[in-house]
């Protein structure tokens, strides 16, 4: 059983990390025309893009009230119970709820954008821009919710594609709109307006993925489930079961929102108190922030939304093996969530740390000594600022909420009070420093949890963190020597020949590591028959 659910794992990872790999490409890639085609404002209006956008995820996440992850959960629970009615009675109600939470939330955002702008420094400029996403709010808790119903019943493949479609549909839009204002229109190169339809292209794509979500809900004969309103086996009233499936959301509404948190605090005091600290303008601040909240963040994102992956895949197969008290395969679970998570995140930063230069040329042209330098450490960062998430929704699914919320706490009191001190001593390398001393303090005392409530041996996962960080270490040395023969023939200096570089040089290092991968079993033991599907279509 407890192999059963480690294929489902992976079959769920493949699918999310498939979406998240296209939709996040796609949403690194559009910025290469789009930064363009935004001269010569092209970081104030990424810094605009990337305010608009810290607090309409902020949003995303008070409307929503962490019910996708909750409603994942207890789909789960349900169907491990075998009763399918009470969990689509669940359903009803809880999409019901979402859609006036959606409705409430779109009108405070529209009616409080002015406040809000000001306050990120943002001002005037920032406000259209902000009540355009507002539009995306009012279907956004429905489409997650219906999400979070296939991701309990680890469905990955509809949540998978809805991704995509709304990803695609947001990009195209954005990119006509942007081209058309910017570069075709002889008297209207509005960089403020072009920026605000590239956020009202998140409203399109949204109506995408929940057509994309209807269709899967047709198509697997669950539309006319939802809405049958036969008795369920767990006599429970319709009022209780939302009040408890909200109660079970709270815990993940908060510590779902480390991330957007931890953002939001740089975007609310780094021009402000920077302006105090420095004699830096408010032109100037806002494109140092910039280059490290939305220049960084669109690359960076991309390993961080693939390794949440883990944490989506992993809830509900957590729960289910809680719920019927298996505790040996719940232990399996999360050891190998934690292998999975090695294997991707530690040969993922360090391939992008030595890229970090032809890499960030590809998207914003050659780094000076500031970009580069912002980019390589958030490149890292990004191990500290996952790992304690997927621990939090771990703890979650073995009903230790108390203790996930207590522990991001502690995270986030540690971010407030280093962030004052941080940015007075290290300027623009403030907000990496007070995050990532915060994050390692909510890493280790998380760890030390997860340990004792789900009795999961470490050794097992040393063992296997080890093999990985050597076989990393050699994929490294061929992307070093990689790296240093193209640029015998190829300065990366342009955009194209750095494209050549990541693409020769990343292509190696990821065939190195698949290729030590297996011949030394790391593959296969991680991957099971996924791993031997790649290994044979390797050739190895």
């Amino acid at each position: 059983m407890e192999n059963n659910s480690q294929e489902k794992m992976v079959s769920g990872t493949a699918w999310l990390s498939g979406a998240n790999i296209v939709s996040r490409l796609l949403g690194a890639v559009y910025i290469i025309p789009w930064y363009a085609w935004m001269a010569p404002h092209s970081a104030e209006a990424n810094a605009l893009f990337s305010m608009g956008y810290n607090i309409y995820a902020f949003f995303i996440l008070l409307s929503t009230v962490g019910i996708p992850a909750a409603i994942s959960k207890e789909i789960s629970r349900y169907h491990a119970l075998d009763d399918e009615e009470t969990a689509n009675r669940l359903l009803r109600q809880v999409l019901l709820f979402m859609l006036l939470i959606g409705v409430v939330a779109a009108i405070v955002m529209y009616v409080f954008s002015p406040a809000m702008s000001y306050a990120s420094g943002g001002g005037a400029n920032l406000i259209p821009v902000m009540r355009s996403l507002s539009l995306s709010i009012l279907f956004i808790p429905v489409v997650a919710t219906i999400r979070g119903y296939f991701q309990g019943l680890n469905q990955m493949k509809a949540f998978a594609v809805s991704q995509i479609y709304e990803q695609i549909v947001r990009i195209i839009w954005m990119l006509t709109a942007v081209f058309m204002i910017m570069k075709v229109s002889s008297g209207y190169k509005d960089w403020v307006s072009a920026v605000t339809q590239s956020t009202t292209a998140a409203f399109i794509g949204v109506i995408a993925s929940l057509i994309a979500l209807v269709y899967y809900l047709v198509k697997e004969k669950r539309l006319f489930k939802i809405f049958d309103f036969t008795p369920g086996k767990t006599k429970i009233s319709t009022g209780r079961l939302l009040k408890q499936t909200l109660i079970t959301s709270i815990p993940f509404l908060v510590t779902g929102s480390a991330i957007q948190l931890f953002k939001l605090v740089d975007q609310m005091t780094f021009v402000n108190l920077m302006l105090k600290f420095t004699t830096y303008s408010q032109t100037q601040l806002n494109v140092f922030f910039a280059y490290f909240a939305a220049n960084v963040d669109k690359i960076t994102m991309i390993v961080i939304a693939i390794a949440l992956t883990l944490g989506d895949v992993g809830l509900p197969l957590i729960t289910a093996a809680y719920t019927k008290r298996k505790r040996k395969e719940m232990a399996g679970l999360v050891a190998y969530n934690f292998q999975l998570f090695a294997a991707f995140m530690i040969p993922a930063v360090i391939g992008m740390a030595l890229l970090a230069k032809p890499l960030y040329t590809v998207f914003y042209g050659v780094p000076d000594s500031m970009q580069l330098n912002l980019f390589v450490l958030y490149i890292f960062q990004s191990i500290i600022l996952t790992l304690p998430i997927l621990i939090w929704i771990y703890m979650q699914a073995m009903q230790n909420s108390r203790s996930a919320m207590k522990y991001f706490l502690i995270s986030f009191v540690a971010k407030l009070l280093l962030q004052v001190p941080s940015l007075y001593l290290f300027h623009v390398y403030g907000p990496f420093v007070s995050s990532s001393l915060a994050l390692l303090l909510g890493t280790l005392v998380s760890i030390r949890r997860i340990r004792q409530i789900s009795g999961y041996n470490p050794k097992n996962v040393w063992h296997k963190t080890l093999g990985i960080l050597l076989i990393t270490g050699v994929m490294g040395i061929s992307v070093i020597v990689m790296n240093l023969i193209l640029s015998l023939f190829l300065k990366s200096t342009g955009m194209i020949t750095s494209f050549i570089n990541v693409l020769i040089s990343g292509g190696l290092g990821i065939y190195v590591y698949l290729f030590l991968s297996a011949k030394l079993g790391l593959l296969e033991k991680i991957l099971g028959a996924q791993g031997t599907s790649i290994r044979r279509r390797l050739h190895i």
